[in-house]
C-alpha cells in the first residue's frame, strides 16, 4: 500500500498507463523525480508485481517497464482519483478560502 499511496509511486503506475516505457522516458514524465528515487520505486513496484522490468542484454543495456494486470488495474483506480481530486479543485479552493476567513 505504501509504495502505491506514495507520492512517486502514484506518479509512475499513471505514467505507465500509456504503455511500455523506457526509464529516461519514463524520468521525463515524472516532474520532478530524481534518479536514485525512480530507480527504487520502479524496483519496490516490481517487487510487489505492480510492475515489469524487462531487461535485454544490449550495449547499452535496454531495460523497459510496464504494468502487470494488476498494476493496470491499481493505476486506472489511481488515475480516477487523481482526475475526481483535479475536477473538485474549485470546491477545495473555496473551502480553503472559507476556512482562512474564519
Amino acid at each position: 500500500m505504501e509504495h502505491v499511496t506514495g507520492k512517486w509511486g502514484t506518479l509512475a503506475l499513471v505514467a505507465l498507463l500509456d504503455g511500455t516505457t523506457r526509464f529516461n522516458a519514463l524520468r521525463r514524465r515524472v516532474d520532478g523525480i530524481s534518479e536514485k528515487m525512480l530507480s527504487q520505486t520502479l524496483q519496490s513496484l516490481d517487487r510487489d508485481g505492480l510492475v515489469l522490468r524487462e531487461a535485454r542484454p544490449t550495449i547499452p543495456p535496454h531495460v523497459e517497464y510496464s504494468l502487470t494486470p494488476v498494476g493496470r488495474e491499481v493505476a486506472g483506480k489511481l488515475l480516477a482519483l487523481i482526475e475526481l481530486l483535479e475536477s473538485r479543485m474549485p470546491d477545495v479552493m473555496t473551502a480553503r478560502a472559507e476556512y482562512d476567513t474564519r
